[in-house]
């Protein structure tokens, strides 16, 4: 048997640049599948990961999902304000031991702008209930302070004392600018992972005071309240996007959120932020199948591509496999060494699919923690990994059984007999 494993590994050899392109497809194939499942899975973490520690988020009635999306992704359509009066109300409850205003609806070079309190450095929390740290500077406390998120300093190319212009409304392309009123930045916050990282970050009073001088989204014609002057109005905020709520006792949540959403003065939504990412996961459930089930066809193509090539190769090799059946190699023997090659090939291409994987993960994490906010790190296969592997293996070793048994239908007759 020995002997027979040596004139395979040199019939190997000798197609080694068939077989090589054969082993690279294949790995090409597990790394796709097992990139497929890894940012799968790194995407569901990241939006479990924006937000910790909140029992509740309030918005105005709508669609739980959306009302997550604007007011903790900052993506997908605006949900309609809710008045300050409410959110002084749900502040003054007594179950209620943190809350946190939001206010969103400007941008800045295509980064939303969010207007917040000092409680948002205080009590916002992230990943496994991280507070936030600046890496540069401090929170904001003058009224046209801003602190800006990771990303924006790092895209843009700011420091600390740097001047800013907000633009009016969402989106990368603004035609409106508040130019007259300039924000000066104070801190930039250290890397989340989270959207915090693509925010910039102003006073509710701040928000106000660019304003005030606007109706229905435009400048009043004929009025400019220069920014000297902000200061001697009333800059307590009308309306705000939602809230960020924290509980004394989680015990307490579902009766708050009953008390919220049964308030007869304005028609409000309290969401569970967990709940609300399961529905998220129901929606986009569809499209991870799919991108999983085209990368498993893309392994199966691959394969198919082995058993074609080994089956090709069966009639250049008819001359060898006789040699080896009349040097004593028996057929059950030929089949076996026929088949454990295809199954080498195909572990070989699964490990080398790992392995590049991982090589792949060190050289474009930044890039996708920069572009995406997915925080890739070096870790070993998991267990969801290992399954999908182990079922690659698992067809490769059908997939190598048929030129086995192609091999073991030859006599030895087949292979001394010339074709013409």
């Amino acid at each position: 048997m020995r002997f027979l494993l040596l004139l395979a590994a040199r019939s190997a050899w000798n197609r080694r640049l068939t077989l090589g392109m054969t082993l690279i497809a294949v790995a090409l194939s597990v790394t796709l599948l097992l990139a497929v499942e890894r940012v799968r899975l790194e995407a569901r973490n990241s939006f479990a990961q924006s937000v910790s520690g909140t029992d509740l988020v309030v918005g105005a009635r709508s669609s739980p999902v959306q009302l997550m999306l604007y007011a903790v992704f900052r993506i997908g359509e605006a949900t309609n304000n809710i008045r300050w009066q409410s959110y002084r109300a749900i502040a003054g409850n007594p179950a209620v031991a943190w809350s946190i205003p939001l206010s969103l609806g400007d941008s800045h070079y295509g980064f939303p702008v969010l207007g917040t309190t000092a409680a948002y450095f205080d009590h916002f929390r992230y990943a496994d209930s991280q507070a936030l740290t600046l890496a540069a500077g401090k929170p904001f406390s003058e009224l046209f302070d801003a602190v800006l998120g990771a990303e924006v300093a790092q895209r843009l190319g700011y420091r600390l004392g740097d001047s800013i212009v907000l633009n009016h409304g969402m989106g990368d392309v603004s035609l409106a600018e508040h130019a007259d009123k300039r924000f000066k930045v104070v801190g930039i916050l250290a890397r989340t992972g989270t959207p915090v990282d693509r925010t910039v970050h102003v006073s509710l009073e701040a928000m106000e005071a660019i304003h005030l001088d606007w109706a229905g989204g435009a400048p009043l014609p004929g009025l400019s309240i220069p920014a000297e002057y902000v200061r001697k109005f009333d800059l307590t905020p009308k309306e705000i996007t939602a809230i960020l709520v924290g509980l004394k006792s989680r015990a307490a949540v579902f009766k708050v959120q009953r008390q919220i959403n049964n308030d007869t003065t304005e028609p409000l939504l309290a969401v569970l932020p967990g709940v609300a990412l399961d529905q998220l996961w129901q929606v986009v459930g569809f499209a991870e199948r799919t991108l999983l089930a085209v990368s498993a066809m893309v392994v199966v193509v691959g394969l198919a591509g082995l058993v074609a090539v080994v089956l090709a190769s069966l009639g250049e090799r008819r001359r060898e496999l006789a040699i080896l059946r009349s040097v004593g190699a028996r057929p059950g023997e030929v089949f076996l060494l026929l088949s454990a090659e295809g199954l080498f090939i195909t572990v070989l291409g699964a490990l080398l699919g790992v392995a590049l994987l991982a090589l792949l993960t060190a050289l474009l994490a930044p890039l996708a923690q920069v572009h995406f906010g997915l925080a890739f790190r070096a870790r070993w296969v998991s267990a969801d990994e290992l399954r999908l592997l182990g079922a690659v293996v698992a067809v490769g070793l059908i997939a190598s059984l048929a030129p086995g048994y192609r091999a073991y239908r030859l006599s030895l007759a087949d292979g001394l007999t010339p074709r013409l």
